[in-house]
């Protein structure tokens, strides 16, 4: 019979994880903040939790699809979190992106309590993860990895072990870094392209066909365009992987120029009160500055 799978975060990527693992055959009891995504999964054969701690008393194996690492620690860690209901032989799976260091500190706690803890982040978007074509990156030991291996290909296409406690989430930061990268380096290059009397459209074309290409280009400069910055995930948010490898880098004495160079671009942007919009706003920063508009 297989383990009974909790869930915890049903937003934009998690419901249709969740959903996977229904579809997998997995037992599967659920909570979120929010009712209306319980209630979806409810209907298609999932079981509520009244609380966080009622959903770790009753399953086996966790899985975490959080915002951030504070909300992550306090679900873990908080006042009515889950760590009161853990034992041996429980197993979380946290699937956001989630710092580094915290989530070594977590594998160590839980360790001494024979509970594992696997850091399992993904990459693809909100298509993929309905889809079950994930991307995902696992760090933890390796007994443990191989025990859930069959739960994570419910959700993910590509499962790839990364090696010990947080090498998942480093290796999730190293995409997320380069993303970012592309996106800053977009939001400098097509002002200057229009300041030069380049038509928007065009270069995006021939860029996008190009040795110029990159999936932040394409995806971020088609929402420049149609002048979309509400779209995908905020600013402010997405920062953290900036925050998180300028530390990093600091610590082990790194030298990141070109990573530092996007981390300015990103800061003016923040600085602009452009943190709720999408990473294509950078692009104010550049346009403010040259004085010109990239519009389709």
């Amino acid at each position: 019979m297989r383990e009974t799978v909790g869930f915890i975060g049903l937003g934009a990527m998690g419901k249709g994880m969740a959903l996977n693992v229904l579809k997998g055959g997995y037992p599967l009891r659920v909570y979120d903040i929010r009712q209306q995504p319980v209630d979806e999964l409810v209907a298609n054969g999932a079981q509520a939790a009244e609380s966080i701690r009622d959903l770790g008393g009753r399953c086996t194996w966790i899985v975490l699809v959080l915002p951030d690492t504070s909300v992550v620690e306090s679900v873990l860690f908080g006042p009515d979190g889950l760590k009161p209901a853990l034992g041996s032989g429980h197993i979380v799976i946290d699937c956001g992106t989630t710092h580094p260091v915290s989530t070594r500190q977590t594998a160590s706690v839980f360790r001494k309590g024979g509970i594992g803890f696997l850091d399992a982040p993904v990459s693809g978007m909100k298509s993929r993860a309905e889809a079950g074509t994930l991307t995902m990156m696992v760090g933890g030991e390796k007994a443990v990895y191989r025990k859930v291996h069959p739960l994570l290909k419910t959700m993910g296409e590509r499962i790839v072990y990364m090696g010990p406690s947080g090498n998942g989430q480093l290796t999730k930061m190293a995409n997320n870094i380069l993303l970012n990268i592309s996106c800053a380096a977009m939001a400098e290059i097509l002002p200057a392209a229009v300041k030069m009397g380049l038509d928007p459209e065009k270069i995006c074309s021939v860029i996008s066909a190009g040795t110029g290409q990159s999936y932040g280009f394409d995806f971020f400069s088609r929402l420049v365009l149609r002048r979309n910055f509400e779209r995908g995930y905020p600013m402010q948010k997405a920062y953290k992987d900036m925050e998180a490898i300028a530390e990093i880098a600091a610590r082990h004495q790194i030298p990141l120029p070109v990573t530092s160079a996007a981390l300015q671009t990103y800061r003016m942007a923040l600085d602009q009160g452009l943190g709720n919009e999408n990473k294509g706003a950078m692009i104010k920063v550049w346009e403010t500055a040259m004085g010109v508009e990239v519009r389709g």
